[in-house]
């Protein structure tokens, strides 16, 4: 076989390798076995193995994993990635109507676009003359990250718009601009230079199901979710993990090229060869019970569908006047996302504790026996106030029914009073406070159904958190000392630590306390501290009585950030330096709505913590004071080296500790103790060779 006839083998086997891609990864259908599609693939990846300069990058070969990266770039969108405002009922969808026609000429929508509002991760698309070139995470919805590796690898998603085409045949197996409209597929006369499409990622039920099986096979510990799953596999820095993974995308948006109606937009991604949900409708004005109708049916149904779901999305179909009506907030006025009821399930209240929020708010939470509700394992919920309390009458000891409003926040419905064990007693909200809080004063405002932290405000608070953030101790940003923490907050451009990943250099510089040069370091300082070691971002979110030695401890236990977020007062307490008081401060944490949207936002910001990697520690089991001045360091890097190794460090001196190192002008009281108590002393030279890995104790 010549070059030549090897290029036009070439296009035709790309073609037909397409053409089976479609119909088996978008259709749900086969037009050949599977060992004939893998033999043409074969012949395909030969071909250009000997002919490397016919390879394109939209070929089928080239959807294989590549090597893994070492961070994912930021990429700015283009057009915003919006979120959309939730509503509960037909009441709430009809004010929202009511709402926009008021505000568009004429007072009146005429037609409504609905889709499935799909459970997954969002992301956006591009293509260049037909061809794909790059995929990006929603983000904060005005900069996500890279992820074209990752997203490459998702059998459905076409890598060149021309190879599919809708026409009598179905798909036509043709290297053209989209032919003639069929069967209500609208007329592209070509392919634009940019087109960009929005879907979400996803995993379909039986392959979750699927992979389920294989990990119980293999003794594994099961992935919790689809959407969990879907959007982790797509953050591994390993292209090969999501090549893996049984990857969907379900296109919902197209940005570009323009379209009059969401209707048009979908029959455009469609004759493009994306996948939708097919379960979009168009309502007209008239139509209202009929919409209703449909969202009653889709609720009895959904169970039913190939992928989760948590309620349907409607749109004013009329793209112009959806733009017109514009954006409040992260927000579009032409949208709604209507929340199906969500699940419920029954579970026991093992312990009410108490969270202080960032506005000094406390806020009680229920601990709860682990139950799974909406596909997730919830293991608390949000008793917002005494009153609340008061209301539902719960006690330590009740068994509850519980739901996840808008199947998110887990919440408590009803208590089962019938089961009520006898022992149990009126929680004394006042009483909890000065038990878990015996150091601080707490006031409840007239007219309020919260009680707060005496003397403290919401900008104190929050100044104290972001500068402990920063602290030495912490993740160790230069650049946000107390002066500079305090502008921040002032100017409005900081009201959560989520916000300081949002900094922009030309913001920062029009405060009087930067100049260029100040503003850039600073933003460069924060961008460093993106990937932050575990113990470290543990001992920065300033979690009640963890400071490093614990949040060490924590990291060793559970060795990664979702594995302390869901950990048990049982497994807390299996820790050698936690007590119930310690672990209640952690479950009170990590139950707090506040701090876990903090979580979510500073994930979607791009902040990765790294798991910890547990080995063999050569100083596991000892016990180090350090005091003085070290020449080669700071008191604070020397005792993470130790805790690095794997050694305890404390502040005083017991007949526990180990060795007591010496540095320049130690504490006298230290050196006292340590000759009392026979505890051997360590120079700083001894120090340096012992963390270097020569000669440790």
């Amino acid at each position: 076989m010549t070059k030549e006839e090897a290029a036009k083998r070439i296009i035709k086997l790309r073609e037909l390798i397409n053409d089976y891609r479609y119909h088996y990864h978008v259709l749900d259908e086969s037009i050949m076995s599977e060992a004939a599609a893998d033999s043409l693939k074969h012949e395909l990846s030969q071909l250009e193995d000997k002919y490397p300069d016919l390879i394109t990058p939209d070929s089928p070969t080239q959807r294989v994993a590549g090597k893994p990266l070492d961070k994912f770039t930021k990429v700015t969108h283009g057009k915003r990635m919006i979120s959309l405002a939730d509503v509960f009922s037909e009441e709430e969808i009809k004010d929202w109507i009511s709402r926009n026609e008021k505000l568009i000429p004429g007072g009146r929508i005429a037609e409504f676009f609905t889709d499935i509002k799909m459970d997954g991760l969002a992301c956006s698309l591009k293509y260049r003359d037909g061809v794909f070139y790059q995929a990006v995470t929603r983000g904060d919805g005005l900069v996500g990250e890279d992820v074209t590796l990752n997203v490459k690898t998702i059998q459905n998603i076409p890598l060149n718009l021309r190879n599919i085409s809708l026409s009598s045949g179905r798909v036509a197996r043709v290297h053209r601009p989209l032919g003639p409209s069929v069967s209500g597929f609208p007329l592209i006369e070509e392919i634009p230079s940019e087109v960009e499409v929005r879907g979400e990622i996803v995993i379909f039920k039986k392959d979750f199901e699927r992979l389920n099986e294989l990990q119980r096979k293999h003794g594994e510990a099961e992935f919790a979710n689809p959407r969990n799953l879907a959007a982790g596999s797509i953050r591994q820095l390993d292209p090969r993990i999501a090549a893996s993974r049984p990857l969907k995308f379900i296109a919902y948006d197209l940005v570009t090229p323009d379209s009059a109606t969401w209707k048009e937009a979908y029959d455009k991604l469609r004759a493009f060869g994306f996948q939708t949900s097919n379960e979009d409708k168009v309502f007209s004005d008239s139509e209202m019970k009929q919409l209703f109708q449909y969202i009653h049916d889709l609720d009895e149904y959904r169970k039913g569908l190939k992928f989760n779901t948590d309620g349907m999305v409607i749109k004013i179909n009329d793209r112009a006047v959806y733009d017109k009506l514009g954006i409040v907030g992260k927000t579009p006025r032409g949208a709604v996302a209507f929340k199906f009821p969500a699940e419920e399930s029954t579970t026991v209240v093992r312990d009410i504790v108490i969270s202080i929020g960032r506005t000094g708010a406390a806020t009680p939470v229920a601990i709860l026996d682990p139950v799974s509700v909406a596909g997730t394992t919830v293991r608390h919920a949000s008793l917002h106030n005494a009153d609340e309390i008061a209301r539902l009458d719960v006690r330590i000891g009740d068994t509850v029914i519980i739901y996840k409003a808008g199947d998110i926040i887990p919440q408590i419905k009803e208590v089962l009073v019938s089961l009520r064990p006898e022992y149990t007693k009126p929680f004394d909200y006042e009483e909890a406070l000065r038990e878990q809080y015996p150091e601080l004063k707490f006031v409840r405002p007239d007219g309020e159904v919260v009680y707060r932290v005496k003397g403290e405000s919401s900008d104190l608070i929050l100044k104290r958190a972001i500068e402990y953030y920063a602290s030495k101790p912490a993740l160790n940003i230069e650049g946000l000392g107390e002066k500079n923490v305090e502008a921040l907050i002032q100017s409005g451009l900081v009201s959560s630590i989520a916000d300081l990943y949002r900094l922009k250099v030309n913001d920062i510089v029009k405060l009087e306390r930067f100049g260029e040069i100040s503003a850039q370091n600073l933003v460069q300082a924060i961008d460093e501290s993106r990937e932050p070691k575990l113990a470290k971002f543990i001992t920065a979110l300033g979690i009640r009585h963890v400071g490093a030695a614990t949040a060490t401890s924590l990291a060793r236990k559970f060795q990664s950030l979702d594995g302390i977020v869901e950990a048990t007062e049982e497994e807390l307490l299996s820790i050698d330096d936690i007590g119930k008081v310690v672990a209640e401060s952690i479950l009170a944490w990590f139950s707090d709505e506040d701090n876990i949207k903090m979580l979510t936002e500073l994930k979607e910001l791009g902040v990765i913590v790294k798991d910890e990697i547990v080995t063999n520690l050569p100083l596991a089991g000892k016990s180090y004071v350090v005091t003085g001045t070290l020449a080669a360091m700071g008191r604070e890097e020397a005792e993470d080296r130790l805790r690095e190794l794997g050694a305890t460090v404390t502040s005083s001196v017991t007949k526990n500790t180990t060795a007591l190192i010496v540095g320049e002008k130690p504490g006298k009281s230290k050196l006292d103790k340590a000759a009392k108590l026979g505890i051997a002393l360590m120079a700083e030279e001894e120090f340096l060779e012992l963390t270097r890995g020569e000669d440790r104790l």
